[in-house]
């Protein structure tokens, strides 16, 4: 749709995953002027991405939790909230203000309250070779399987951890490629100091999850589908008679597995890098080994105008983060005297269970599929800046010079001025940072975000009145 140049609305909800669905819907149900952004086409997010027009097939494919989005969507699409997709949001400023840019340009917009829910993002796994063409991550490749319904061609490769890397891969059983190879990165302690989560993990829908879990790793075994585990230095050199080959040690071997194409994942943290932006408070995790916004019961982060719901302030999966986004929205109605004291404690307390069932075995998973230290602390020929071309050597090199963390080494070396925003070296920076001088990862500072968050051109800013 055409935005005005520019609006004042009740709430701005920005992203449109199912934590974004479920807080737009509810408050615009309620009788709020609700605006909802989204870079994507359409609403769904990453998880449920192209529902709307995925065919039964493709559906079919990707599983229930994929279909579960067609109601909340639906729903979403018939609510009176407006709605504006392929918007980029690039400035945020802490009174409600943002600045978005679309296909008419630049727009201003002030919220009486921002709901962030701007979902997740993998988290990087640079390793000797990531940058070879025919490497990606992969959910990059799952994204082409919801929205297009493309396999990638030839062997494929998918190499680290985490339960995305094995739904993918069942996925692609299910869709009849079969060249799949398995390496699995989690280190082999990690079960047994995960066994200390599964009680917890056996409550709530729990068992549903793990019963999940386990059916995929029976699936890819009776389909035959090469699976090793403990894997160890990976590596990605240029092939001979494939595109790829990937290194690695596995048990003391040292194995090579031929590739047309790699995935790479090492599970997923929340996409802080607007609510950093915006300078809410936030805290380290060490159960997510992420940065987490500090949010109150009602999912109001450090900043009065500002909640954070869904995988955006920590990794739920789709059912928590709907409700989380409901869970925002019934903070914001009770703030606007819309709802009742007693009201919105019912509801909230309601909302707050059905969290916590989805929620229970994500300790058990966090600590099963815990990355190892490696994976952030790569080898110096690494390339841990993609867009300016930083390695990890230099990295080193810079903090042993004197830099004191990752914003001097940005000053020094240019990591994290790209396209990117040091979303991809952010968290790699951080990590060596935090090893290089010895302290922990709390105390260790992070990239200070700063806007253009999203690329904006000299022509649309000189196209502005004021």
């Amino acid at each position: 749709m055409t935005l005005p140049a520019t609006a004042q609305w009740d709430a701005i909800v920005v992203g449109t995953g199912p934590a974004g669905i479920g807080g737009a819907t509810a408050l615009a149900e309620a009788g709020l002027r609700v605006l909802a952004v989204d870079e994507a086409p359409s609403p769904g997010g990453q998880i449920w991405r192209g529902i709307e027009t995925a065919p039964p097939s493709r559906a079919a494919l990707l599983g229930p939790e994929y279909q579960a989005g067609h109601d909340p969507v639906a729903r979403l699409r018939a609510s009176p909230a407006t709605l504006s997709f392929a918007t980029a949001l690039w400035r945020a400023e802490p009174d409600g203000t943002v600045w978005l840019r679309g296909a008419q340009g630049i727009s201003r917009h002030q919220g009486r309250h921002l709901l962030l829910a701007t979902g997740a993002m993998e988290r990087p796994a640079p390793c000797p070779g990531w940058d070879h063409p025919g490497v990606t991550t992969a959910g990059g490749l799952q994204i082409l399987l919801k929205r297009e319904g493309l396999l990638p061609e030839g062997p494929l490769v998918l190499a680290g951890t985490g339960p995305l890397l094995y739904l993918y891969a069942a996925q692609c059983v299910a869709a009849g490629k079969h060249d799949v190879t398995l390496l699995d990165s989690c280190a082999p302690s990690a079960a047994l100091s995960a066994l200390a989560h599964l009680p917890r993990a056996l409550t709530g829908h729990g068992p549903r999850y793990l019963a999940k879990g386990l059916g995929l790793l029976l699936a890819l075994r009776r389909k035959g589908i090469s699976h090793h585990l403990g894997v160890r230095g990976l590596r990605i050199l240029s092939g001979t008679e494939t595109a790829l080959t990937v290194h690695c040690r596995i048990g003391g071997r040292d194995r090579h597995f031929p590739a047309a194409h790699v995935g790479l994942h090492e599970g997923v943290i929340p996409e802080t890098h607007l609510s950093r932006a915006l300078a809410c408070a936030h805290v380290w995790s060490p159960r997510a080994q992420a940065f987490l916004p500090q949010r109150d019961p009602g999912l109001r982060s450090s900043l009065a105008r500002v909640f954070v719901a869904g995988d955006a302030g920590g990794i739920g999966g789709a059912q928590s983060a709907l409700f989380e986004g409901q869970l925002a929205a019934c903070a914001i109605l009770h703030s606007d005297g819309r709802i009742p004291d007693a009201e919105a404690r019912r509801r909230m307390q309601a909302l707050r269970r059905e969290i916590a069932k989805h929620a229970a075995p994500r300790p058990f998973l966090d600590r099963w599929y815990r990355p190892r230290a490696e994976v952030l602390r790569p080898p110096d020929e690494t390339l841990v800046c993609r867009c300016e071309e930083v390695s990890a050597g230099a990295i080193r090199e810079a903090l042993r010079s004197g830099a004191a963390g990752p914003n001097q080494i940005k000053a020094f070396l240019r990591s994290g001025m790209g396209p990117c925003q040091g979303r991809t070296c952010g968290p790699v920076l951080h990590a060596l940072s935090a090893e290089l001088l010895g302290r922990g990862p709390g105390e260790t500072p992070v990239l200070t975000c700063r806007d253009p968050l999203r690329p904006v051109s000299v022509g649309e800013f000189a196209a502005l009145d004021s």
